[in-house]
């Protein structure tokens, strides 16, 4: 038996200001000198951080983005066995402020050290510009739950693309810059994993899937999470970015080469990929309890 892919619900949270995909493969840890430890980020300004990146509009986004997923997982695992539980439980895995507060305690700890950064992140998020970008990236991907708008994006991407020319070129830079395809295909892989070992854990395999066997057969899956991400990633840059000039996309791509843009995309992407392995072991355990027709 083969889990789906739970790419499309939880990838891909990485281009929301310089966040939306979930997620690098190992987490992010501080460089610091033998025997001193990290300074911490305090609950307060991880609390005013993440006010300012809007992750409560985000995660309200994702927790969308997630009750769709529960309805797709249904259909393709147990059709004839969903129903109000089933929708019950998926709504409780996509809490947005369970999901917030799992979110920031990961940040906390990916951003140790990095103290120093943080001033200019806040320079370059809080400012009218950092701020419009946030909300066009936001308004983007709530946008993209609509099926024809996202075939639209995705046409107007290739056009765009087809032609080439400094925009194409720019969108191509930022993902680049911010790793965005190979972070989030290692994100969504994590996921998946997290998947398998949600559904072993309940018992839902005919036979014991060892760790390996659950490794060989998300590994196989990589053409197709790879092709998925590039295949999302560019209509949402293309469409969030639409409306920003040439010279604010500039900035926005500087910002991420600096050493305070690098710090906070691996931290995004850390505390991201914790949130999103957490809910699909969560959706894997849940999915298995459904298919066996156990109370969950």
């Amino acid at each position: 038996m083969s889990a789906p892919s739970v790419f499309a619900s939880l990838a891909l949270s990485a281009a929301l200001g310089l966040t939306l995909a979930p997620v690098v493969s190992a987490p992010v840890r501080a460089e610091v000198s033998a025997g001193q430890a990290a300074a911490p980020v305090d609950a307060a300004q991880i609390a005013a951080l993440s006010d300012m990146m809007m992750i409560g509009d985000i995660m309200a986004v994702m927790r969308e983005e997630g009750l769709e997923y529960g309805q797709t997982l249904s259909s393709e695992m147990f059709p004839d066995k969903g129903g109000a539980q089933w929708q019950a439980v998926v709504e409780l895995i996509y809490d947005a402020e369970t999901m917030r507060s799992r979110f920031e305690a990961a940040l906390a700890q990916a951003l140790a050290g990095a103290g120093p950064e943080l001033a200019a992140v806040e320079a370059f998020f809080g400012s009218a510009q950092g701020q419009t970008i946030l909300r066009l990236e936001i308004e983007a991907r709530r946008a993209l739950l609509d099926s024809d708008v996202e075939d639209a994006a995705k046409l107007a991407w290739e056009d765009l693309s087809a032609e080439g020319g400094a925009r194409a070129d720019k969108l191509n830079r930022f993902a680049e810059v911010n790793d965005l395809i190979e972070s989030n295909v290692m994100g969504a892989m994590n996921a998946n994993l997290a998947f398998y070992r949600g559904m072993s854990e309940t018992g839902a395999f005919p036979r014991e899937m060892t760790e390996d066997q659950m490794l060989s057969d998300v590994w196989g899956q990589e053409p197709d999470v790879r092709a998925e991400t590039t295949e999302w990633l560019f209509p949402f840059l293309s469409l969030a970015y639409q409306p920003l000039s040439d010279d604010d996309l500039d900035a926005y791509i500087a910002f991420s080469e600096t050493a305070a843009g690098q710090k906070l995309n691996a931290a995004l992407f850390s505390a991201y990929d914790a949130l999103f392995i957490r809910i699909s072991f969560d959706l894997g355990r849940a999915a298995a309890n459904q298919m066996m027709g156990e109370d969950i």
